[in-house]
């Protein structure tokens, strides 16, 4: 039976997602999975080039023991957002399952010692690819939100979380500036990094809400507005897809790997900065006022066309993960 050993830093949003739903896939899968869970200490090491040092000797060490018929503790290790370098030395075959917009210098420096890359995006397998290395995309998947039970509001969403990508301040100031257009809720932490403008047709929600409540809030508004800067793969966004949302993203890529036309919308916007390995964006005011318009004017034909179209593709694509990462660990070949 195929072992796997996988290593996360949890920090309770999207990398605890990512732990979950892998850990559950490749259980499926029939694997006998392990989970390492990072330490806040040992996230702060990996950046240090006397652990890298550490790191190397324990590999090459390990290496010589298992050629001697020594048995390796776990076929694979799988490695999500960082390489982990004090968990290179514990599988046969080390695989890192990046987030492009966090892997620094310290992970490009350990890159070598991983022997396969495993893509969530296009937009990854592009970026690893001006590296030298060759990932195998696996895309990924996110949980299946949807609720018919929930009635429908023509109304306006945007999940903002933790996070200080996610566009929020340029959006809440936007939408201050149309009193004329409906509610829109945003949810945050009250750690997020943007100023609060006040508007009568902005709602923020900053206590902790129960899964319950935040899966009615998904389904109970009709429009998801994911305006990011940039995304590893940004779970909130399928999410929305999910529910069978109207969802508007950033024109930029991998958000709209995730939108298209055929099942949202997307608006335009200019490149601002970089996020490590990963390009940031930044939406047009204009464009997204334009498409806003537009939305509100749909009929319910038209708002059921876009939202069915959307939750296919999640539904395609969530059925097809499993097999894409099991092929992929076949691929990679335990040796």
């Amino acid at each position: 039976m195929t072992t796997v050993n996988v290593v996360a830093f949890e920090n309770g949003v999207g990398n605890s997602r990512d732990l979950a739903l892998v850990v559950r896939t490749l259980r499926d899968l029939g694997c006998t999975v392990s989970v390492a869970s990072v330490s806040a200490s040992a996230r702060r090491r990996r950046r240090s080039r006397i652990v890298a040092a550490v790191a190397a000797l324990r590999r090459w060490a390990a290496r010589r023991a298992w050629r001697r018929g020594a048995p390796a503790p776990f076929d694979y290790t799988l490695m999500l957002e960082h390489v982990w370098p004090e968990s290179l030395h514990v599988a046969a075959r080390n695989i890192v399952v990046p987030n492009p917009e966090w892997f620094d210098r310290g992970d490009r420096r350990l890159l070598p010692r991983a022997d396969v890359v495993w893509s969530k995006t296009a937009h990854s397998v592009a970026a690893f690819r001006r590296l030298g290395r060759d990932p195998t995309l696996i895309g990924f998947d996110s949980e299946d939100r949807y609720d018919p039970g929930v009635p429908r509001e023509r109304a306006f969403f945007h999940l903002a979380g933790k996070s200080r990508m996610k566009g929020t301040q340029r959006l809440v100031e936007v939408w201050a500036r149309h009193p004329e257009w409906p509610r829109l809720t945003v949810v945050h932490s009250r750690k997020a990094v943007f100023d609060v403008v006040a508007a009568p047709n902005i709602s923020y929600l900053t206590r902790y809400l129960s899964d319950q409540e935040l899966r009615d809030l998904q389904n109970r508004h009709r429009f998801h507005l994911c305006l990011s800067e940039t995304e590893g793969w940004g779970h909130y966004i399928p999410e929305a897809l999910s529910v069978g949302a109207v969802v508007i993203a950033t024109d930029a890529a991998p958000m709209n790997e995730h939108v298209t036309a055929e099942r949202g919308f997307l608006v335009a916007c200019r490149a601002v900065g970089q996020q490590h390995l990963a390009t940031t964006y930044a939406f047009d005011e204009a464009a997204l006022e334009h498409v806003v318009a537009e939305v509100l004017a749909l009929g319910a034909p038209d708002l059921e066309r876009i939202g069915g179209a959307a939750r296919r593709w999640f539904l395609e694509n969530h059925a097809q993960f499993g097999a894409r990462l099991g092929a992929a660990l076949a691929a990679a070949g335990a040796g």
